[in-house]
C-alpha cells in the first residue's frame, strides 16, 4: 500500500523572480560581486537590475531557492505532496511565480503584501559560476502571524518533513523556531540549508539556536567553510567539517545528518551516529553543458528530499540528487 504524501513536505523561503543573464567579469567588478556568491542587495546594487534588462539578454525565471527546491521535489512526488510558504506582492511577478508553481503541481500559501512589489533576484552567470543579488522587497515582509493563521498551521501540522533555507533567517526567525519545535515535539523531520556564505557569520546566534533542532543540514563547500569559521571548528577539511557539525549538540533521539555538495567534486555525508563519513563521486557535467550551478544545488536537495520522504536510503537520495542536479 502506497504512502499518503499529501502535504507531506512543507517549505519556507523568499519567493523571488529571477532576472538571469550571461554577463562578463567587468559587470561583476563594477558592482564588487564575486563570481560564485549570494548576497542581499544594497542601495548601490539597485541599478544592476535594470542594467541586466536593458543591456543583456535577460530572462525572467521563477526563483527563490526554497521555492525552486519544492517545485523540483513536487515533480518527483505524487500530486499535492508539497506546499510552499513565503511573501509576495500583489502584482504580475507574483502571478508569474504562482503560475510556475501551479505548472509543477506545487501548492502555495503566500502571504500577499499589496504595498510592496514581489522580490527579484539578479542572477549573473559567468561560465559555470553564478552570482546572486537578491532584492527581497515583499519577501522580507513575511510575518509570523501568517504562520500562525489556522489555515497555515493546519498545513504545518499535516506535514512530515520541513525544509527552510538559511535565507529565511533574514525574514522570520520566529517561524523557523516554531516549526522546528513542532517538528521535534511530533517526531517529524526538520531540514535546513545554509544557503549562502553570509548566513553563518551574520546570523550566528540564530544558527546556533536552531542547529539543535536540525535533523538534516544541507550546504555547499563555501557555505561549509563559512560555518566552520564562524563556529571555530578548527578545520577546513570538508569531511571533518561535516562530521563536527553532525556531532554538535542536538535535541531529540534522531541522529543529525549533514550533506555537503561540492559542485563536480564528491558529495560528503556525515551522521552523528557513525564515525565514518560517506563520500559519493559525481559524474562531471561538461563545462559547455552547465546551465546554472545555483539551480543544480536546489535540484540536488529537491531530489534528495523526494527520495527521503519516500523512505529511500541515503545512497539512493544522493544518487537522485546528483542525477537531477546534473540536468540543469
Amino acid at each position: 500500500m502506497s504512502q499518503d504524501l499529501r502535504g507531506a513536505l512543507v517549505g519556507f523561503c523568499n519567493p523571488l523572480l529571477d532576472i538571469s543573464a550571461v554577463v562578463d567579469d567587468d559587470l561583476l567588478k563594477q558592482y564588487s560581486l564575486k563570481a560564485n556568491d549570494a548576497i542581499l542587495a544594497s542601495p548601490e546594487h539597485v541599478p544592476l537590475f535594470q542594467t541586466l534588462i536593458d543591456s543583456y539578454d535577460a530572462k525572467f525565471l521563477p526563483g527563490g531557492a526554497g521555492q525552486n527546491t519544492l517545485r523540483g521535489a513536487q515533480l518527483l512526488l505524487p500530486a499535492d505532496s508539497a506546499v510552499f510558504m513565503g511573501a509576495v506582492g500583489d502584482d504580475e511577478n507574483a502571478k508569474r511565480l504562482q503560475g510556475a508553481a501551479e505548472k509543477a503541481g506545487l501548492r502555495t500559501n503566500y502571504m500577499v503584501n499589496s504595498e510592496k512589489p514581489t522580490g527579484t533576484c539578479a542572477l549573473l552567470i559567468t561560465g559555470p559560476n553564478r552570482s546572486m543579488v537578491a532584492n527581497l522587497s515583499a519577501a522580507e515582509t513575511y510575518k509570523f502571524e501568517h504562520t500562525k493563521k489556522p489555515e497555515s498551521w493546519e498545513i504545518i501540522e499535516k506535514a512530515k518533513i520541513y525544509y527552510i533555507t538559511g535565507f529565511f533567517f533574514t525574514v522570520s526567525p520566529e517561524t523557523i523556531e516554531a516549526v522546528a519545535k513542532h517538528s521535534l515535539e511530533n517526531n517529524k523531520t526538520f531540514t535546513m540549508n545554509i544557503s549562502a556564505p553570509f548566513v553563518p557569520p551574520v546570523y550566528k546566534e540564530l544558527v546556533q539556536k536552531t542547529l539543535p533542532y536540525i535533523d538534516i543540514l544541507f550546504g555547499n563547500e563555501t557555505e561549509a567553510a563559512s560555518l566552520a569559521e564562524a563556529f571555530g571548528l578548527g578545520t577546513t577539511d570538508i569531511k571533518a567539517i561535516a562530521k563536527k557539525v553532525a556531532d554538535l549538540p542536538k535535541e531529540g533521539s534522531k541522529p543529525r545528518m549533514v550533506v555537503f555538495t561540492q559542485g563536480d567534486k564528491h558529495t560528503v555525508v556525515a551522521t552523528s551516529d557513525s564515525d565514518s563519513v560517506r563520500v559519493y563521486g559525481v559524474v562531471p557535467v561538461p563545462k559547455e553543458e552547465i546551465g546554472d550551478t545555483n539551480g543544480a544545488g536546489d535540484a540536488f536537495v529537491a531530489a534528495f528530499l523526494a527520495q527521503h520522504i519516500q523512505g529511500k536510503d541515503v545512497d539512493s537520495c544522493v544518487e537522485a540528487g546528483h542525477w537531477l542536479g546534473g540536468q540543469v
